[in-house]
């Protein structure tokens, strides 16, 4: 008898992973001796190819099939070492969000597996490093340490994977009822048909279909839940052309460092907040970039029609101060670890009367906890003007200023060396930076009249 409360059975390639192992496990076999130099498959990059976009073939699963053949006479414990070889590289295909869902299923008591085709012997390696708990993979048979040519047991895939997982749940006291399969191929229908929780997971488009009959959601693990994908762009992607000044003829912009952005890797963007009209800045700068953000919002936001949908697709993550003040934490913990970029505004809201005016900047701790989480780069962000074409007092912009629009400055500065120990003094440095990149006049004490006071203050 097991204690666990189910399995999670996960396929490799395009699931686990974004793409095929097979060239990878191929180039360690060359390097160990295992396979010949120079020798390939006519036409192997473009059958790599295909296959990375639209998945697995009858044709390609019988060449898997046949490499058993070809593996006759050769030493099992080398194919180890060319496994063990791999892993690096291997992991560096692992897709972003698999490690967080596979980690959750775990929270919750769950044994992992990993099921595929690809040969026993050279992918528990990855398995290991990975902490699977057990591996479901074609076997090769092996006497007096060399291979026959011949498997041992059944070929693992279609069919084959489907009873393999039956005997492992048994042998498991798990109920298949209780179990999860993540796969992209058609041909793993079987074995998600026969569990209580199937996850087509960027499913092949033979796949997709049966999916949709069969209502089985359809996931991806190579961006945040929810987020939409077609053909590999993202509501991001069709977004981004309208985030230039031309489509805000009523405000001029200003937009300068874009470059102090990383290209890659976890990237927390803190900004100073001064008007419903920063989201129009900032996407400026997202534009720029050239990779998906992610941004902290205010629950309201994504609870109101229309809108919230649409900042749910773009990989908004909800702050909900209330009832989960914690939950938008762990999901830009999230986002990080996965390598996203996010967009955090340490004010929370917009600052009201006097407080407005204050040429000190004070923000809550999120971003520098974030930060010494992940450690991902800090680049802060400082934005002008933006209460000139929205101050807080209306309901909508100003579009009427298109002979005079007022400007608006966006400045990104480069990386802030966070010290990670002391977050109030981390989040005090990081807003001054911020102050210090606004312009002079921001810095100037200033006594605010009553209408300016007024137009800091929400609407009745």
């Amino acid at each position: 008898m097991t204690d666990a409360s189910g399995a999670v059975f996960v396929d490799l390639d395009r699931t686990l992973i974004g793409s095929a192992s097979g060239p990878i496990l191929q180039a360690a076999m060359v390097a160990e001796g295992v396979l010949p130099s120079g020798r390939s498959i006519p036409g192997e990059r473009y059958l790599y190819g295909f296959y990375n976009s639209f998945g697995e073939t009858a044709p390609f699963m019988g060449l898997a099939r046949a490499a058993a053949r070809l593996m006759k006479g050769r030493s099992p414990e080398a194919v180890r070492r060319a496994g063990a070889a791999s892993v690096e590289a291997l992991i560096d295909l692992v897709q972003p969000w698999a490690l967080e869902v596979l980690g959750a299923h775990r929270a919750e008591g769950r044994l992992l597996v990993l099921a595929t085709t690809s040969p026993f012997d050279l992918i528990s390696p990855l398995a290991e490093a990975l902490d699977f708990d057990d591996v479901i993979a074609t076997r090769y048979q092996a006497i007096d340490g060399v291979y026959t040519g011949r498997l041992d047991g059944r070929f693992t895939w279609g069919l084959g994977k489907r009873d393999a997982a039956r005997e492992w749940a048994a042998a498991h006291s798990i109920d298949m009822t209780d179990c999860h399969v993540y796969s992209d191929s058609f041909f793993d229908v079987p074995v998600l048909s026969a569990v209580g929780h199937p996850h087509p997971l960027n499913a092949d488009p033979r796949l997709a279909a049966v999916a949709l009959v069969k209502r089985w959601p359809l996931e991806h693990w190579d961006r945040p839940p929810g987020v939409p994908s077609v053909v590999g762009l993202e509501p991001y992607h069709l977004l981004r052309p309208f985030f230039r000044p031309e489509a805000f003829p009523y405000a001029r912009f200003t937009v300068a460092g874009v470059e102090h952005v990383p290209a890659e890797g976890p990237v927390i963007l803190v900004s100073n907040h001064r008007s419903y009209f920063d989201v129009a800045a900032l996407g400026m700068v997202a534009a720029k970039i050239g990779r998906p953000t992610r941004f902290m919002g205010k629950q309201e936001l994504f609870d109101a029609p229309v809108v919230g949908q649409l900042a749910r697709a773009l990989g908004g993550i909800p702050v909900d101060r209330d009832s989960a003040p914690g939950d938008s934490m762990r999901m830009a913990t999230t986002a990080l670890r996965a390598g996203e970029a996010v967009f955090v505004l340490p004010q929370g809201t917009i600052p009201r009367g006097e407080a407005f005016f204050d040429p000190v900047l004070f923000g809550k701790t999120g971003a520098a906890r974030l930060a010494a989480d992940t450690g991902a780069t800090v680049i802060p962000i400082a934005v002008w003007g933006t209460e000139m074409v929205w101050p807080r007092s209306a309901k909508v912009p100003n579009v009427t200023a298109i002979q005079h629009p007022p400007r608006v400055i966006v400045t990104v500065g480069p990386p802030v060396a966070m010290g990670g120990t002391d977050m109030v003094a981390d989040t005090a440095m990081l807003m001054g930076t911020i102050a210090d990149m606004l312009p002079a006049e921001a810095r100037e004490v200033h006594v605010p009249t009553d209408e300016e006071l007024a137009a800091t203050r929400p609407s009745a």
